[in-house]
């Protein structure tokens, strides 16, 4: 008799394995006049949906900006204000995009207030949008605290880039 783990593991390998011989047996090259156009092409648009499907925070949301805030806050200041009136404009612009706006904290603070104080920032920056015109619809919010530091540093410079909410498309 084989344990419940062997049997994971067996149907795991076969799984993989079978994934492995699809992709290799319908990874024939097509023939074109120009061999290098189908790769190329096919690059391109990886990369523009990479671009498209991407988060503020990498760079890659359509130029959408990652905001900051002051420490133990969620008021947006000037500068802030300013990146969510472009972010509105792109947004108002592709209106079949929808984001989620990621509320995050510096390391500082327990588990609980920081849930806390980045849901603010996220509902804060949510507002904001759907003031400056942008359906409140294609949005939702979200809070990971601390848990997800953009910088790991332990810096007052570290601490400022990771108070923030962080613009993720979800859909597009």
């Amino acid at each position: 008799m084989i344990s419940k783990n062997a049997m994971t593991r067996l149907v795991l390998t076969l799984s993989l394995t079978l994934a492995v011989m699809a992709t290799g047996c319908s990874s024939a090259k097509k023939k074109s006049d120009d061999e290098g156009a189908i790769p190329a092409a096919a690059a391109a648009a990886a990369a523009a949906d990479e671009n498209i499907m991407g988060d503020s925070d990498s760079g890659k949301a359509m130029g959408l900006q990652t905001v900051f805030f002051p420490y133990d806050s969620f008021t947006l200041d000037q500068k802030s204000r300013s990146a969510l009136k472009a972010n509105a404009d792109i947004l108002k612009s592709n209106e079949n995009v929808h984001i989620q706006i990621e509320g995050h904290c510096d390391q500082r603070g327990g588990i609980q207030y920081n849930i806390a104080l980045g849901e603010k920032r996220a509902n804060a920056t949510m507002k904001y949008l759907v003031d400056l015109g942008v359906a409140a619809s294609r949005m939702t919010v979200i809070s990971l605290g601390k848990e997800k530091p953009m910088d790991l540093g332990t810096s007052e410079e570290a601490y400022a880039k990771n108070r923030r909410s962080n613009f993720v498309i979800t859909s597009k």
